[in-house]
């Protein structure tokens, strides 16, 4: 399997650019706390050959990719079996954080995995397969009001109250176990006219996984937890795929911005004066030229932001 045919990193020119001020110096820590395969990593081994690696990732697949992948660095890197929110146990002090969230060209392009819509694969959904709930035990308990909230709420679906209700209708029927059931639930629950705005699978598969996942509670906790791991003048850089990621990064980096001074304070003492410089204007997008080339980069939004004073 040749890595680079099947994974094109996304924005990797503009996150090698974002983070090379913070990775020039020697020992400098990269820590890319979504290693999925490995293609932001290895690009940044090769052009800075005197950063440490330290690669987190919570699938054992995508560590035993990256693993071969990156095997000629070998005496630069760690490879850590990990959730991303533990990322403050293995980032002290790191000059430079990657982020690239959502789910990973491995997930997607293996069907088995059951996140594609578009494959028939059994129901899991997990990231991490050695644990926790899969996709096809959220549909089999949850109750009619939990799958409601879960789809609107991670896949701000409008039909989501429909969509729960069809689902609870079909289980006491048959079990749903596997993606191209749950598919066909959907379809028969969609409207005409509903189904030529998009494919009535996308919104509720992203909310399952999601909830499977625990991805924005595990983002909410991981993004700050980053942030105060950071060396001064080390930088982060997070790619995110939904509006949902993106406003968590957005905030976070908004209060690491921002000064604590009380209102109407004449003076800022330095112990209020923010911790962090944000170095993009908004969120950043592919250009026309990579969204033709590499597709998953059409929804990606990047941030990234500098720390320019100590903790307190």
């Amino acid at each position: 399997m040749n890595l680079r045919d099947i994974h094109t990193p996304v924005l990797l020119e503009r996150c090698v650019e974002l983070l090379a001020p913070a990775l020039k110096a020697d020992g400098a820590v990269l820590v890319d706390a979504t290693l999925g395969m490995g293609g932001h990593s290895e690009a940044l081994l090769e052009r800075f050959p005197n950063i440490r690696l330290v690669g987190l990732d919570r699938d054992t697949d995508a560590l035993r990719i990256a693993g071969e992948r990156l095997a000629r660095f070998k005496d630069r890197i760690t490879l850590v079996h990990t959730v991303y929110d533990e990322i403050g146990l293995h980032a002290q002090g790191a000059s430079g954080i990657l982020f690239d969230l959502g789910v990973s060209s491995l997930q997607l392009d293996e069907a088995e995995r059951g996140f594609a819509y578009s494959k028939d694969a059994p129901l899991d959904m997990r990231m991490d397969q050695t644990k926790g709930i899969t996709a096809a035990e959220v549909i089999a308990t949850y109750s009619e009001g939990n799958l409601r909230r879960i789809f609107e709420r991670y896949g701000e679906e409008k039909l989501a109250g429909r969509y729960a209700r069809f689902i609870i209708e079909a289980r006491q029927k048959k079990p749903i176990a596997r993606s191209g059931e749950l598919v066909d639930i959907l379809i028969a629950a969609t409207p005409a006219a509903a189904q030529r705005a998009g494919h009535p699978a996308k919104r509720v598969f992203q909310a399952l996984r999601i909830e499977v996942n625990a991805e924005l509670n595990v983002l909410a906790d991981a993004i700050p937890a980053a942030m105060d791991a950071l060396a001064v003048g080390g930088r982060i850089v997070v790619m995110s795929y939904q509006s949902l990621e993106d406003r968590l990064v957005k905030q976070a980096f908004a209060a690491g911005a921002a000064s604590t001074a009380p209102k109407g304070l004449p003076v800022e003492l330095p112990e209020h004066a923010p911790k962090f410089k944000i170095i993009t204007r908004g969120a950043e997008l592919a250009d026309d030229d990579e969204r033709a080339r590499n597709p998953r980069a059409i929804p990606v939004r990047l941030r990234a932001a500098e720390k320019v004073r100590e903790n307190a």
